[in-house]
């Protein structure tokens, strides 16, 4: 296997992931800021032109940060699951990638690429500047709606640490980087991030 690796988040999620669970492969670095993603040998990698993607052992590629993390979770059994061990847990686990995802990922990293990333990306996807305000508060409302649902809970599923925290984790710490911090008064989520940061994963 070898992981094809670039800057940003999606990447780094994955990275982490990987760290929590024990797993270690090979790295291919892919200049993500040079456009290395967006034509071949790269892109007989993953066609989409995006980054990471996971090389197996027979040629095949998986792409997408999630459906790579749940082959991690899958194949690696000899460490705690990150997605759940019972189909209720594996349930509850999707719902809060999904929420973070739509709700929170999403809105926040295209509002970057529509302003701050808006040189690097203008010719790559289709971008919309004008929504990127926009996107961006939408972003902002929803962490502060998921800091008061996380309340006291250690992780935002409850206990247990899972691969939507790891999403989660990601994209804040990039995002506070490219203008978009959380805002203290989540004081939950704020508590949440350096517990998360604390973690030797992060440094993956």
């Amino acid at each position: 296997m070898k992981f094809y690796n670039s800057v940003g988040p999606n990447p780094r999620m994955v990275r982490m992931f990987m760290a929590e669970k024990g797993f270690d492969v090979p790295k291919v670095d892919v200049d993500l800021r040079g456009g290395e993603n967006r034509k071949e040998p790269y892109l007989k990698v993953n066609p989409a032109g995006q980054c990471p993607a996971l090389e197996l052992d027979d040629g095949s590629v998986l792409a997408e940060i999630t459906a790579i993390c749940e082959y991690v979770d899958e194949i690696k059994k000899d460490t705690p699951s990150l997605i759940g061990n019972t189909a209720e847990e594996r349930a509850k686990t999707r719902m809060w990638v999904r929420r973070i995802d739509l709700n929170i990922v999403e809105p926040a990293a295209n509002g970057f690429r529509f302003a701050e990333g808006l040189k690097m990306f203008q010719n790559r996807i289709h971008c919309i500047p004008e929504a990127a305000a926009g996107l961006k508060e939408t972003a902002r409302k929803k962490l502060a709606w998921l800091d008061e649902l996380m309340g006291s809970k250690p992780f935002v599923g409850g206990d247990k640490l899972t691969m939507a925290d790891i999403m989660l984790f990601a994209f804040v710490d990039f995002m506070g980087q490219v203008g978009q911090p959380l805002d203290p008064a989540n004081k939950n989520l704020t508590a949440w991030f350096g517990r998360m940061k604390a973690r030797p994963s992060a440094a993956a």
